[in-house]
């Protein structure tokens, strides 16, 4: 039931860091029983805001009202005390514990000054059962996919009865069909009369599931406006202040003769029987539901992960890559899922990092030749403009955006004929995804081959000339530009597509 009642008033809130103004003069209010989405680029000031709201920061400036009572938190357990939960995008549960233990951690129900392990498992499976998951609550939480992680973080939340739930991309790991699933919980949530603020670069989900929406830019709130009266267009052009005419702009290129060829491929576990081809200058999606067989494919191309059965060519020649030294050699190049975990090392610099797969190039008599290691950062961070353009400055503190081009640029260092690209544009916002297919399309267009997996169905339909689309580890005949459809791919994705 939608409340006119504010749950929330941010007024005026301001926030200076040494040397920088995160944020200055934001004011949000958020009603009871609404979906409120927070839309922006990465360093709008999205995070800085949610926060302090959430107490890990104080604000330089402003005052927060909760229910119409002017609050002041000092730390995290304050505005967990007022019924504010956050669900952040970096997973914050215990693998070696079980999903209930998880789900009720900090708050585990006792009897007799004893955990209640039995009552805590019936909770945790009703919370479960009521976000519409099949995961076992006495099952160990570091044994579930990404996904299921993910659902997991949210059931904790949920658990917690909030009056405000702050939820920070929480789809970045999930199929549609598990989004959608989320959807149905929010909606739940919201007709319960819990305020929720949802933040997302996703503007199809905004459009889907919010009331109202929130643009920053730049530290400064821009606009609010009612999700009805408002466009994804209209969202991008608010949020970078110009016009994106097309997000996944199509990159013209001349394709050529293949060179990955997968004649079924399996590992004997997580797919079976995969073939497929890509071609120079050519643009290949693999999707499918998140658990379908995708990255375990890419990481058995790459030799990340072992293959039981079936062939890899390279440009003609067959390959069994053991080991991601193998692939390089081969001419394949591999930008993986995880940006943090697997792409970048966030204690170096962008220039150690982009250096990093032809350091032995970059050495001489066991010393790395700084002058040539300075150069190839300096083409690199111009080519793809990343910013800021200092290759001594340590990636970590980049955007999400800026550090996935150079993941692109580390590996195209290698000069690869093969580039995988597995979700290359998943959490990183409206510009730095437009930047990004812009550095593939020029990629294609000088002859080098893209096997991207993504979850974006208009970013597959957008950009790709081919998509295979894999199923339980089964992967359909590839279909063709022109046979391209949401509704075709998701009834293949589904199990209900017939070829």
């Amino acid at each position: 039931m939608t409340s006119s009642r504010p749950a929330l008033r941010m007024r005026d809130i301001s926030k200076q860091f040494p040397g920088v103004r995160a944020l200055s003069g934001v004011s949000l209010t958020v009603r009871f029983g609404t979906v409120h989405a927070i839309v922006g680029e990465n360093g709008a000031g999205k995070s800085t805001l949610m926060k302090i709201l959430s107490g890990t920061y104080q604000p330089t400036a402003g005052s927060i009202e909760i229910d119409g009572a002017e609050v002041r938190m000092h730390n995290p357990a304050d505005g967990q005390k007022l019924g504010i939960r956050m669900v952040h995008q970096e997973l914050n549960l215990v693998p070696d514990l079980t999903v209930a233990e998880n789900v009720f951690l900090g708050r585990m129900p006792t009897r007799r000054g004893m955990l209640d392990r039995g009552e805590m498992v019936r909770n945790a499976a009703r919370v479960l059962k009521e976000l519409g998951t099949v995961i076992d609550p006495n099952c160990r939480l570091g044994d579930l996919t990404i996904s299921q992680q993910q659902l997991v973080e949210i059931a904790k939340a949920y658990a917690a009865a909030p009056r405000i739930i702050v939820l920070d991309e929480p789809t970045s790991s999930l199929s549609e069909h598990e989004a959608g699933i989320l959807f149905g919980v929010l909606r739940k949530m919201r007709d319960a009369g819990i305020a929720i603020i949802y933040i997302s670069h996703r503007l199809r989900e905004v459009l889907d599931i919010a009331d109202e929406v929130t643009v920053l830019r730049d530290g400064a709130m821009i606009e609010t406006r009612p999700v009805a009266g408002i466009t994804a267009a209209d969202m991008i052009r608010l949020m970078v202040g110009r016009d994106v005419s097309d997000l996944f702009p199509k990159a013209e290129a001349v394709i050529g003769s293949p060179v990955l060829e997968v004649e079924n491929l399996s590992d004997g576990e997580h797919f079976a029987g995969v073939s497929f081809d890509v071609r120079a200058g050519e643009i290949v999606g693999l999707t499918g539901l998140v658990g379908a067989g995708r990255t375990e494919v890419a990481r058995a191309i790459f030799g990340l992960s072992k293959r039981t059965a079936g062939t890899i060519r390279m440009r003609g020649q067959t390959v069994a890559p053991k080991s991601p030294a193998d692939a390089m050699r081969a001419g394949i190049a591999y930008v993986p899922e995880d940006r943090k975990g697997d792409g970048i090392v966030p204690g170096m610099s962008v220039r150690e990092n982009i250096g990093l797969p032809i350091i032995r190039s970059l050495t001489r008599m066991g010393w790395i030749k700084d002058s040539d290691e300075k150069q190839l950062a300096k083409h690199y961070a111009k080519r793809f403009s990343i910013v800021p353009p200092d290759p001594e400055r340590r990636i970590s503190t980049l955007s999400g955006g800026n550090q996935q081009k150079a993941v692109l640029a580390k590996w195209l260092a290698a000069k690869p004929a093969l580039l995988i690209l597995d979700e290359p544009t998943r959490g990183v916002d409206v510009g730095a995804k437009s930047d990004i297919h812009a550095i593939v399309g020029e990629l294609v267009a000088e002859g080098i081959a893209v096997l991207m997996i993504s979850s974006e169905l208009p970013e597959v339909l957008a950009v790709c000339d081919r998509v295979v689309v894999m199923h339980e580890g089964n992967a359909a005949k590839p279909l063709m530009r022109d046979e391209l459809s949401e509704e075709k791919i998701m009834a293949l994705a589904t199990g209900e597509g017939v070829q």
